[in-house]
């Protein structure tokens, strides 16, 4: 009888901890989540935006895994007035930057996301987590990690991130040549402004 009850409450106890940590979804507010972008000359700079969608899974308080749509029509910029900023936003849809037409979307699949320890400068305050993914721009994928502050509230989950992105990395070389009077630093300074929602 004694043997009987402790199997039964060790199975009882290894469903509770499969419960706890049963994997949830959690959908990407796409009305208040935002990419932020700026791209910097010799003497000038540009900031804008782009939206974003997707899913992230998580297990008790961790992210597993996770996915981001980012349309590239959603680019906006901050700083021009029209129509200047228009031309602007033309040339970085065109086949100058991101070829829009052959390649309307970017996309983020997270591959990883272990604790960080690091001491990163550029990275967010506060960052715990370094997540590390699969990006895909213009055609072209290539592994890519960052510094980022995740926390969970309810039903909840934000995440913040700075990080620099070589957009040469992805094959966009436009004004990389240091010598002509038009050179755009290869690094974009990026920032990351997710917040999201359990689904079930």
């Amino acid at each position: 009888m004694k043997k009987t009850l402790s199997f039964a409450l060790l199975i009882a106890t290894m469903l509770a901890c499969k419960k706890t940590h049963q994997a949830s979804n959690y959908e990407i507010n796409s009305t208040t989540s935002k990419i932020e972008w700026k791209g910097s000359a010799t003497d000038h700079f540009h900031v804008g935006s782009f939206d974003l969608s997707g899913n992230l899974t998580v297990a008790g308080t961790a992210v597993k895994s996770g996915d981001f749509t980012i349309p590239i029509s959603s680019i906006a910029n901050y700083d021009l007035p029209d129509p200047v900023r228009q031309q602007l936003l033309d040339d970085l849809k065109s086949a100058n930057f991101f070829n829009i037409l052959i390649h309307p979307e970017s996309k983020f699949q997270i591959t990883d996301v272990e604790p960080y320890i690091g001491a990163d400068t550029g990275a967010v305050q506060g960052a715990n987590y370094l997540v590390t993914g699969d990006f895909t721009m213009i055609g072209e994928t290539r592994h890519l990690s960052f510094p980022a502050r995740i926390s969970m509230t309810g039903d909840s989950l934000k995440t913040e991130a700075t990080f620099k992105l070589d957009r040469t990395k992805w094959g966009m070389n436009i004004y990389t040549d240091s010598t002509q009077k038009l050179y755009i630093y290869p690094n974009v300074d990026i920032s990351l402004h997710i917040q999201a929602g359990k689904t079930k």
